[in-house]
Order: structure tokens, then C-alpha cells, then sequence
């Protein structure tokens, strides 16, 4: 039994306070995954661990007013953390014109007539998610025209990098042939250099800046209905990606605080506020965040976007060339991609966030991305030295492999992106823009690992259709579809569910200044725990996807169940 004074086998509490009242809680009869093995019961006072052991050593604790659950065999497990996901975005999107990932052009414009058909004359149809591999072209705004001749449209990818319109938005937005690029965008033209209705990068802010965002109440309702889904799947903690880009700065940070202050905010959060060099609102939401943090609710991390994706757009900035152009374009973006942001900019940012005492995250894709987000991290520790902040790069899809090996020795942590990693419509644009030699090395987590590079998980939800962890646990380690499949995607770069599991545990808690708290069940650490129906330990790698959520507890407190909670999707 794990405990910190053992007394000739007897459990020892943990606190003098709780010799007397006894634990307020007791789960027994189970498989209890702690760092040294398996034990079989633990208990928990004033949420948190006090003792952990054999069922019969810690039923000893009971006293009255002691609630026991009998695990009946069940498994209990750290909580999980999705350190990139958004939330907001989710659960708004859920109201929109949903088109599934992978859905064909007719399908997709069959989907957005029907939404079309709901609406009145003149209304906004918005939603998506589309994927040019998918729909087996770029599409064009005269698709969207036939479906939708009195409704402006508003379609993003499933990237959210990009975004498809019709004739009716460009009008509304003013963007004719005589319209030039934004600095770090691409309106896509056609053969005479009309726009086509396609947005890459800041062109796609061109449009939706004249779509109508999601209200308080609509922002509220969205985020409800999310913190449901990931509680239901087991996840205790988690990194809002990128405050700002669904509602606005202020309406997102108002929507967390309202949530919290009405006790609905059950995870551990951080939050992350979109910066942007040259947009005075992103560093007036950065300096009032202290006025929306609470308890459990911390708006201490700046997001910084270097480049896009590496997709049909190759928006994502890349050391070598992407294989072939893009239809229509000539420039050199087409061949290498973007970098969105200098580098000397970005190191002077990056060094007054870090003395500030704020965290960074870079989305950074391509391999010259993630090699800027590194030069800006190890500027800044030659700047400030070594702060408690721990900067990370988001995303990393392609990393140079000296790149990798530099992580570790100033401080940076790789956050990748395994819900992606099954073959899916997404993978299959990445695959046909950089070649398949590249996509043997795409996110590569082995490497990392054996740099001993800190390296945390991130979903990206609602990038990906569902926010659940067990397919990026079962995908980390299989580089498969759910279920196991012939193809694969990055098959050399797959690890063992042991390291995978330490990613989204102990890793994401050290990458949240939370290891001393959650991550691991051991005495003295807060009851941030999980029941789930079976053992992912024990069960094939091409199984792990089954795995459910029965109980899902944050400091031992029971924060949903399976029986009576919305069931997992």
C-alpha cells in the first residue's frame, strides 16, 4: 500500500485530519494504475489521495459517513488532458450547417441546401467542414451560388486555415480582382484572377470579419455543452487553444468566467489568447485576463500563429519544397508555404511574454515553422534565462531532426496532435502536398522521445470530429485507423501505449505547472481520477479505442457518470 508512513502493513493516513474524520471516499475491488504497478483500492479526503493499497488495507480507513464504491474489476486511471482544443468552437458549430468530415461535392452541397431551405432569404448559412481530397476538387464560390443564390454562405475546411464562400459574401466583404493579398493570405483566383471564393490564412479574416459571431448566450450554451463531452470521456484538464477565434476576445473570456462563476466549470483550464502583431484588440484581451481568471481558470497563455497547414492551401511553412504547385498560383507560397510573422518580431514578442510571466504556444505545422517557434523560445531564454514558463510548439507535424535534439536544452515542449494520425481526408491533403517519403516522418514523437524532448498531446477538436483521447492513445501507438488498418500514416514514428499514456498524464501536468497535483495516483496528489470499463493495459493496441468513461472525478468529486451523464460519443 502506498501510503507515507506504513506501520507494519497497516495504512497509514495520509493527514492528521483525516485519522479522525476518515476518508470521504473509498473506490475498492478495481485496478488502481499508480506509477509503481497496480494496486487495488484508494481513498481520498477533502479530494485528495491519502491512501492507496489493497482493498482490504484501505476498507480499514472507513469510517461513518465514508462513501465505498465497488469498482467491481473496473480500472481507475489519472485523469486525461487535451492540452489544444476549442471548446467554444465545438459546441457552437453544433448549431451551424454541419457538413461530416469526408463528405463528397454533392453530398456537401446537398447538405447546404437543406440548410439553405431552413433559413429565410438573406440569412447566414454558416458552418462546415470541407476537404478538397474529399470533395475530389478546390472548390469555387459558383458551387455555392446554385444551392444558395439568396443566402450568403460562409463554409470552413476542417483545418479552420481556410474557408469557401459564395458570390453573395465576396460581394458583402467588397473583394473584387482588384483586391490584393493580405500580408499572410491568398485569395484563390481563377484563370482571369476573379476570386474564387476560396480564403487561405488572412484572407479568410477578410470574410469572416462581416459574419455575424456567436452571442454571450450562444458562447455560454456552446461551452455547456463541451465541457459535457470531454468530461464524458475522462478529460480533467485542458488548454483552450485560441481565445478569440470563434466569438471575439472579450465574449470568450466572459463565457469561461461566466461558467466558472456559476460553478459549471468542473476541468482544470488554461487559456490561451490570440496575439497577432499589429492588432491593438489581441494585447487589450492579453492584459485584462486577470480580470477573467478564477479558480481552476487560468488566462496565462498567448497563442501565436507562425504559419498555416500543410494541405491543398501549403499555407504551412515548410525548409523544403512541397511536391508540385497549387492550381492557379505561381508565387512562392505555392512552393514553400508561409511564415506569418518575422523572426525578429517574433523573438522581441516572445521575450516580453516570457517576462511577463506568461506561457507561449506556437501553431506551427511546417518544419521552418517549428524551427522559428525554437530560434524565438531560445531567444528568449538567452534574454530572461530560464523562467518557469514552458513555451511549446503546437501542432509539429514535420520537424527537422536537428530541430528535435535542440527542445531539450532551452526548455521547449513539442505538443503533437495524435487524433489526427489515423488515415483520414485531412492526412490524405497532407500526403499529396508534401509526398509520401515526408509522411514517414510526419509528427515524430519517437523521436522526440528518444531526445528526451518534453512532449504533450493536443486534439484540436473540433478539427478532428470527436474530442475522445482513446483513439490518440490507440493512434499513438498504432499510426492506424481505429480498429487497426492496412494503411498507416507515420508508421515508423509509433511508440508504446505506456509513453502514450504518459503524454496525456504526467507529461500534460508537468506542461501545466500541475506535477505536483494531478497526472499520477499516488498519496498527496488531488483525486483527478477516472473509471473506465476495461484495462487499456490489458487489452490489444487495436482495442484501446473501446475504451469508456464510467465515472469521471476532479478532486473526488463526482463530475459525471455514465449511467446518468449525456452518453460519450
Amino acid at each position: 500500500m502506498m501510503i507515507v508512513e506504513p506501520a507494519r502493513g497497516a495504512p497509514a493516513p495520509l493527514l492528521d485530519t483525516a485519522t479522525s474524520s476518515g476518508p470521504d471516499l473509498i473506490l475498492a475491488n478495481g485496478h488502481v494504475k499508480t506509477p509503481d504497478g497496480w494496486a487495488e483500492a484508494l481513498a481520498v479526503h477533502e479530494g485528495v489521495i491519502i491512501a492507496v493499497g489493497s482493498s482490504e488495507e484501505v476498507a480499514r480507513l472507513r469510517k461513518d459517513g465514508t462513501r465505498t464504491i465497488d469498482l467491481g474489476g473496473r480500472t481507475v486511471l489519472p485523469g486525461l488532458h487535451d492540452l489544444h482544443v476549442h471548446p467554444i468552437y465545438a459546441g457552437v458549430r453544433e448549431a451551424q450547417c454541419k457538413i461530416p468530415q469526408g463528405s463528397n461535392l454533392e453530398r456537401t452541397l446537398n447538405l447546404v441546401r437543406a440548410c439553405v431551405d431552413k433559413a429565410k432569404p438573406g440569412d447566414w448559412i454558416i458552418g462546415g467542414q470541407w476537404d478538397a481530397s474529399a470533395l475530389g476538387k478546390i472548390p469555387n464560390r459558383a458551387m455555392l451560388d446554385k444551392v444558395a443564390p439568396n443566402n450568403p454562405v460562409y463554409l470552413e475546411d476542417t483545418s479552420g486555415h481556410s474557408n469557401w464562400v459564395n458570390s453573395q459574401v465576396l460581394k458583402l466583404a467588397g473583394v473584387t480582382k482588384e483586391t490584393p493579398n493580405p500580408p499572410g493570405g491568398i485569395f484563390e483566383r481563377d484563370a482571369d484572377g476573379v476570386p474564387s471564393g476560396v480564403q487561405r490564412e488572412s484572407a479568410v479574416d477578410v470574410i469572416s470579419r462581416i459574419t455575424p459571431k456567436p452571442t454571450l448566450a450562444q458562447a455560454e450554451a456552446g461551452l455547456r455543452w463541451s465541457l459535457q463531452q470531454m468530461l464524458s470521456f475522462g478529460i480533467t484538464s485542458f488548454t483552450e487553444a485560441a481565445v478569440g477565434f470563434t466569438a471575439g476576445g472579450a465574449t470568450e473570456l466572459a463565457t469561461y468566467a461566466a461558467i466558472a462563476d456559476a460553478g459549471q466549470l468542473k476541468q482544470r483550464v488554461r487559456l490561451c489568447i490570440t496575439w497577432a502583431p499589429g492588432v491593438p484588440s489581441t494585447l487589450s484581451a492579453i492584459a485584462s485576463r486577470n480580470i477573467y481568471s478564477r479558480n481552476r481558470l487560468a488566462a496565462d497563455c498567448v497563442k501565436i500563429f507562425l504559419d498555416g497547414v500543410p494541405t491543398d492551401s501549403h499555407t504551412a511553412g515548410m525548409l523544403e519544397p512541397y511536391a508540385g504547385g497549387v492550381g492557379g498560383r505561381n508565387d512562392e507560397a505555392s512552393r514553400m508555404g508561409l511564415l506569418l510573422i518575422q523572426q525578429d518580431v517574433l523573438d522581441k514578442a516572445v521575450a516580453d511574454f516570457d517576462r511577463q510571466g506568461l506561457t507561449v504556444k506556437f501553431h506551427a505545422a511546417g518544419d521552418a515553422a517549428v524551427r522559428e517557434g525554437l530560434n524565438a523560445i531560445e531567444a528568449a531564454r538567452k534574454a530572461n534565462g530560464f523562467t518557469p514558463n514552458m513555451h511549446k510548439v503546437g501542432h509539429s507535424l514535420f520537424v527537422a531532426p536537428g530541430d528535435i535534439k535542440r527542445a531539450r536544452a532551452i526548455g521547449a515542449t513539442f505538443e503533437v496532435s495524435p487524433y489526427l494520425w489515423g488515415p483520414t481526408p485531412i492526412n490524405d491533403d497532407i500526403t499529396k502536398a508534401v509526398g509520401p517519403e515526408r509522411i514517414e516522418r510526419v509528427w515524430p514523437v519517437r523521436e522526440m522521445l528518444e531526445a528526451d524532448a518534453l512532449v504533450v498531446p493536443g486534439s484540436d477538436w473540433s478539427v478532428v470530429p470527436s474530442v475522445n483521447p482513446w483513439i490518440g492513445l490507440e493512434q499513438l501507438v498504432t499510426r492506424q485507423r481505429s480498429g487497426g488498418s492496412a494503411d498507416s500514416f507515420g508508421k515508423s514514428e509509433a511508440i508504446s501505449f505506456e509513453q502514450a499514456f504518459r503524454i496525456f498524464t504526467e507529461n500534460s501536468a508537468r506542461q501545466e505547472g500541475m506535477g505536483n497535483k494531478v497526472g499520477r495516483i499516488v498519496p498527496g496528489m488531488l483525486a483527478d481520477i477516472i473509471v473506465t470499463n476495461q484495462n487499456p493495459f490489458a487489452v490489444p493496441p487495436t482495442k484501446i479505442h473501446e475504451t469508456r468513461v464510467d465515472m469521471t472525478f476532479i478532486e473526488g468529486e463526482l463530475v459525471y457518470r455514465a449511467d446518468v451523464g449525456e452518453p460519450a460519443k
